[in-house]
């Protein structure tokens, strides 16, 4: 498993958990603290988050962190 195949599959995971939840990205990164533009990027695999944000982002969507990493 690959560095690349890694952050490819947690935007994934996080653009998934976000839809089923019906949060807009606008919404996720009001609620993480993050940008708008990093959250967009993330999901499309421009931008590779750190743990930080991932934690961040994580708690604005209730959900465990463990949830980006099962792949």
């Amino acid at each position: 498993m690959n560095e690349d195949f890694i952050y490819k599959s947690i935007g994934k995971k996080i653009k998934i958990i976000r839809e089923g939840k019906g949060i807009t990205q606008e919404k996720l990164a009001e609620k993480s603290g993050l940008s708008l533009d990093y959250i967009g990027k993330i999901e499309v695999n421009i931008n590779k988050p750190g743990l930080r944000a991932i934690i961040k982002i994580s708690n604005a969507l209730g959900v465990h962190i463990k949830k980006f990493f099962d792949f």
